[in-house]
């Protein structure tokens, strides 16, 4: 069912786990990561790009799809569907094409613009039953050509942009997007810890969850991580398993062209891939 992610992220912050943050890119990738959500009875979230919403020829297209596929799987466990690194129009886009959650990115301007933006946005999507993911500080790497260096976070600044009532906070805490450099410095506990200390029963967000080791993710989520997103991870799976195939001369066998038979290894590798990172966030039978 579709559900806003305020309720599944205040249990996981209580119970001590994270709920995984999986992006979407087409059909299959969707009904790949309900299919396993509903499988391991995990709470789940579908993580939208706007440059993947127009790839999908728009937020109401991803819309609809999800809400009709949730519906045609019989999908019982609780899913949001968010908008990732949203601009401020984006956020106002995804609140019209019904969303059940949105992320407005204002790390990239002054700190009282950012507040002032996000303010409003909370406003807006509180009233219409949506909750809103902000953040402070920028993640390392590119996302649909916003480029960050991946400082970190001021922790009083993160202080600010929560207590505008905020349902999770994405603080840069060394974090990257894509893959990580080998002269990778790791996730700064220091930061992350005084970061928990100013806004405490705030619901905190991974962003980078591709690459990062077992342990510091398990550390994360002990000093308040509730939410991780992980994209690069399933990309890097589906196109390995999708070349083995191809490389493998299947597609040449029978109807093995057939886009069906194509793309359904790619499709299990993303299970795969989903079911082993729930299993480490500890989100398994917590629906």
């Amino acid at each position: 069912m579709l559900v806003a992610a305020k309720e599944m992220l205040d249990k996981a912050k209580a119970g001590h786990y994270a709920v995984g943050q999986f992006n979407i890119n087409n059909l299959e990738w969707t009904k790949a990561i309900l299919l396993t959500a509903q499988e391991c009875n995990s709470p789940v979230i579908l993580g939208v790009s706007e440059g993947a919403g127009k790839y999908m020829t728009g937020f109401k297209t991803v819309a609809d799809m999800v809400k009709a596929m949730i519906d045609e799987l019989n999908i019982t466990v609780p899913v949001a569907l968010h908008l990732d690194h949203g601009s401020y129009e984006g956020c106002y886009k995804c609140i019209k094409a019904g969303f059940s959650s949105i992320m407005f990115d204002g790390s990239h301007y002054p700190i009282e613009e950012n507040v002032e933006k996000t303010k409003e946005l909370v406003a807006v999507a509180h009233a219409m039953g949506m909750s809103i993911e902000a953040e402070v500080g920028s993640i390392g790497g590119e996302e649909d050509g916003v480029v960050g260096a991946g400082e970190c976070a001021d922790p009083q600044e993160c202080k600010m942009i929560a207590d505008l009532g905020v349902d999770m906070l994405a603080a840069g805490i060394g974090n990257i997007h894509g893959k990580y450099p080998a002269n990778w410095q790791g996730l700064s506990f220091e930061t992350l810890d005084a970061i928990q200390q100013l806004t405490g029963a705030m619901p905190l967000v991974l962003h980078g969850g591709t690459g990062i080791p077992a342990d510091m993710i398990k550390k994360a989520i002990d000093l308040g991580v509730s939410k991780i997103n992980v994209n690069t991870e399933c990309q890097l799976s589906f196109a390995a398993a999708t070349r083995e195939y191809i490389e493998a001369g299947k597609d040449n066998q029978g109807k093995g062209f057939d886009p069906r038979k194509l793309l359904a290894p790619g499709f299990e590798a993303i299970k795969a891939t989903v079911k082993e990172k729930m299993e480490l966030f500890g989100s398994i039978d917590k629906a």
